[in-house]
């Protein structure tokens, strides 16, 4: 069996580093929230005291 040599082993560990910051990176950054202004309406209910 073929040995790597080292030079291969250290570009798949940069190639496999990168494509793995870029993936997460890609995740986190690329998340929306659907901001729902509408459905929070703010309801005033006025309570007047009877004594």
């Amino acid at each position: 069996m073929p040995q790597m040599a080292p030079i291969n082993w250290l570009l798949l560990l940069f190639y496999f580093s990168m494509i793995f910051m870029i993936f997460n990176t890609l995740n986190y950054y690329a998340f929306n929230y659907s901001i729902k202004t509408s459905s929070f309406k703010k309801k005033m209910i006025n309570l007047n005291w009877k004594w």
